[in-house]
């Protein structure tokens, strides 16, 4: 089973935290936004492995992307 980690609001991505293949618990951060002048962190829902990053920084995202 695959979960999807989904961009809270819009904003643009300033950091990634893992990388494919890493282990991650759940509340790891994973990616590190910045919307509205703030840096808001993104977590994981729950245990797992990443498989896959489709961002990469810097890139505009928006809420549920």
């Amino acid at each position: 089973m695959s979960i999807e980690i989904k961009a809270p609001m819009t904003g643009k991505i300033i950091n990634i935290v893992v990388n494919v293949g890493d282990q991650v618990n759940p509340d790891d951060e994973v990616i590190i936004m910045d919307a509205m002048k703030m840096e808001i962190p993104v977590y994981a829902p729950e245990k797992g492995t990443i498989k896959e990053i489709n961002i990469k920084e810097g890139d505009s995202v928006k809420t549920d992307q």
